[in-house]
C-alpha cells in the first residue's frame, strides 16, 4: 500500500485550524469569566457588599421608649420608669454552668427559668443578648453588678419599663403591655419584637394605639469577628420615643371612683354633657396592669379566670344588664312621643294582670291614682305597664335607639357589647315567634329581653340632660363636630328632666338619699334595684343601677 504524502502546506493548514479552534475556545471561556466577574462586581455589588458588611459589622437594635398615656390635664396614666435588668452575652461566657449557678443564687431564679435561659443561649447568635431577669430591685441589681467582673458574659443594664401609677384603677381603661408572642412576630417579621425587654400593647388602648406609642428603635453598629466577638463600636443612632396619647378622662376622678367601688363588682361611667367626653370609665374589680406587664403565673391567671366577680371583664363596655327603672325616663319620652297625655292618671293597686300573668309594682300596696310626672318620681311600675300597653312597643324601641341604647359607639376599644333593644321584628327574627302584650309590659320597665351596658346608660342620660345627640369620646385626638339637637320635643325633655329632679329632691322620690345638702344644687337621678334571686351566687342577687346628672340647672 502506498504511503500518503503530507505536504508542508497541508501541515500548516491543519495547525492553523487547530490553533483557531483552541484560541476561540480560550477566548470564549475568558469572555464568560469576564462577564461573570462584571456581573458579580457591578450588578451584584450591593448584595455582596452587604453580605461582607454583615460578616464584619453587627447591628444591635435599641428598643424605643414607649409613648405616655396622659389624662385630659396631662397627668400620667401610663409612663416609663427606669428598670434594672440582667442579660447574658453568650460569646463572652467562659463557664456557663458556673455563671448560671451564681446568677440563680443571687437573683433567686427558679429552675424552670434557668432551663429557659439555657435554651435561649443555645439558639442565640454569639453577640445577641439573652434576658436573665428584669424589673429587679436595686439590692439584687447591685449584687450582680459588683460581681460582674467575676462572671464573664453577665451584662447588668438599665432600661425602661411600663408603669401605671394608679394600678388596677386604669386596668380596663388602658390595658397592658407584654412580650411579643411567636404569632406577633410572624405577623410583622420585625426583629425589634425579639429584643430582650421589648414589649407591645396586648389589651385596651395600649393595643389599639400600638403604632402611635411604639416609637422607632435606635441602633448600634459594632465591628465583630467571624465568631461574633466584639472588636469595636462603630456608631450609635438614638431611638425615637413613641407619641403621647391624651385621653378625655380625669385621672383623679377615675382613681376615686375605683377606690370607692373597691372589690365590689361594679362599673361607673361619667360623661361631660357639653361635648360627650368620657371623664370616667371604671370597672371593678380589675387586674393590676403592672403585674400583667411583668407576666403572671398560670396559678394567678387561673385565679383571675375563676373569680365570680369577673375582674377580666370590662363591665362598662362588655357587661350587659337589664336596665330596669333606669329606662323609665326613656320610656316616658317614648310615651309622650306616642301621644300619651301626661296628665292622664292610672289607678295603681300594686298589681297588673296581663292574661294569666300578674305583674307587681315596686310598692306592693300601690300608689293609687297617679300621672306620668309622679310615676317617674315614685317609679310606679303599674303606670308604665298600662301606658306601654296602650302605646305599643314600636315608639318605645324607637326612642331607646334614639337615646343610644343598643348602639355600638366609635371608640378606640378592642371590643364592646351593644345589648338588645327588643321589638316585634327583632323577636320574630331571633326567636321565630310573635310579639305579645306580655313582652311590651315587661320591656316598659327595662326588663324582659332588654339588655344594655353602663356606657349606653350614661350616653342616654347625657342626651336627655343636654337635648343633643352626644357621642362619647375617649381620646382628645378623636375630633367630632358639635352634636346636633335630638329629634325630640324640647318640652318633653324638660318635663322628664323635671321629674328626674323630683326623684332626688322632692322628698317623695325613690332616691331621696342622694340629695346634696348644698343650697341651689339639685341632682337628677333614677335608679333600678332588681333582685335576680334563683340559683345564683349571693353577690349577684342584687343588681343596682343608677343614672343621673350633677345639676338640674347646669347639666355639665
Amino acid at each position: 500500500m502506498a504511503r500518503k504524502i503530507v505536504t508542508e502546506a497541508q501541515q500548516s493548514f491543519s495547525f492553523t485550524r487547530r490553533s483557531f479552534v483552541l484560541g476561540a475556545a480560550q477566548f470564549g471561556v475568558g469572555g464568560l469569566l469576564a462577564a461573570r466577574m462584571a456581573w458579580l462586581s457591578i450588578a451584584q455589588n450591593e448584595k455582596y457588599s452587604l453580605l461582607a458588611e454583615s460578616n464584619r459589622v453587627s447591628l444591635t437594635l435599641t428598643p424605643p421608649r414607649r409613648g405616655w398615656i396622659v389624662d385630659r390635664q396631662g397627668k400620667p396614666i401610663a409612663l416609663n420608669r427606669t428598670s434594672f435588668r440582667v442579660d447574658l452575652i453568650p460569646y463572652r461566657i467562659q463557664d456557663q454552668e458556673r455563671v448560671l449557678s451564681e446568677l440563680q443564687r443571687l437573683l433567686a431564679i427558679a429552675d424552670d427559668e434557668i432551663e429557659r435561659i439555657r435554651e435561649d443561649i443555645g439558639k442565640s447568635a454569639g453577640f445577641q443578648p439573652v434576658q436573665v431577669a428584669e424589673n429587679l430591685d436595686i439590692d439584687r441589681f447591685a449584687a450582680v453588678s459588683i460581681r460582674a467582673n467575676e462572671m464573664p458574659g453577665v451584662a447588668p443594664a438599665q432600661s425602661y419599663a411600663r408603669y401605671y401609677p394608679e394600678g388596677a384603677a386604669v386596668g380596663h381603661l388602658v390595658g397592658y403591655v407584654g412580650v411579643a408572642s411567636a404569632k406577633d412576630y410572624e405577623k410583622e417579621k420585625n426583629p425589634l419584637l425579639i429584643q430582650p425587654g421589648f414589649k407591645i400593647g396586648k389589651e385596651g388602648l395600649e393595643k389599639v394605639f400600638e403604632p402611635l406609642m411604639r416609637g422607632k428603635p435606635g441602633a448600634k453598629r459594632s465591628e465583630v469577628t467571624a465568631r461574633g466577638r466584639l472588636v469595636r463600636d462603630l456608631e450609635t443612632r438614638p431611638d425615637t420615643p413613641g407619641g403621647t396619647l391624651r385621653l378625655t378622662v380625669n385621672a383623679g376622678l377615675q382613681a376615686y371612683a375605683s377606690r370607692r367601688m373597691g372589690d365590689q363588682s361594679a362599673s361607673l361611667v361619667c360623661i361631660d354633657c357639653t361635648n360627650g367626653d368620657i371623664l370616667t370609665m371604671a370597672s371593678m374589680p380589675c387586674y393590676d396592669p403592672n403585674s400583667f406587664s411583668d407576666g403572671i403565673s398560670h396559678t394567678e391567671w387561673k385565679m383571675f379566670s375563676s373569680d365570680d366577680h369577673l375582674p377580666l371583664v370590662n363591665k362598662s363596655l362588655q357587661g350587659l344588664f337589664p336596665p330596669g327603672s333606669t329606662s323609665k325616663p326613656m320610656t316616658s319620652l317614648g310615651l309622650l312621643a306616642a301621644g300619651i297625655d301626661p296628665e292622664q292618671t292610672i289607678n295603681c293597686t300594686g298589681a297588673y294582670r296581663v292574661g294569666n300573668a300578674l305583674f307587681h309594682c315596686s310598692q306592693r300596696g300601690g300608689h293609687g291614682p297617679i300621672a306620668l310626672h309622679e310615676a317617674i318620681i315614685k317609679s310606679c311600675d303599674i303606670y308604665f305597664y298600662a301606658m306601654a300597653k296602650q302605646a305599643g312597643m314600636e315608639p318605645l324601641a324607637a326612642m331607646a335607639r334614639k337615646l343610644g341604647l343598643g348602639a355600638e359607639f366609635d371608640l378606640p376599644v378592642t371590643s364592646q357589647r351593644y345589648g338588645t333593644v327588643p321589638d316585634p321584628e327583632w323577636l320574630e327574627r331571633r326567636y321565630k315567634r310573635k310579639w305579645s302584650t306580655y313582652d311590651t309590659v315587661n320591656s316598659s320597665i327595662g326588663q324582659g329581653y332588654m339588655l344594655v351596658n353602663p356606657l349606653q346608660l350614661a350616653v342616654m342620660t347625657a342626651r336627655i340632660a343636654s337635648g343633643r345627640k352626644l357621642l362619647p369620646r375617649l381620646t382628645m385626638m378623636q375630633k367630632q363636630p358639635p352634636a346636633p339637637p335630638l329629634d325630640i320635643d324640647p318640652q318633653h325633655l324638660a318635663f322628664v328632666r323635671d321629674a328626674m329632679a323630683g326623684v332626688v329632691n322632692s322628698g317623695r322620690g325613690t332616691a331621696s338619699i342622694a340629695k346634696l345638702p348644698i343650697e341651689g344644687v339639685q341632682n337628677l337621678l333614677d335608679q333600678s334595684i332588681r333582685d335576680f334571686g334563683g340559683q345564683v351566687r349571693h353577690w349577684e342577687r342584687l343588681a343596682v343601677l343608677w343614672i343621673g346628672r350633677r345639676s338640674h340647672r347646669n347639666p355639665v
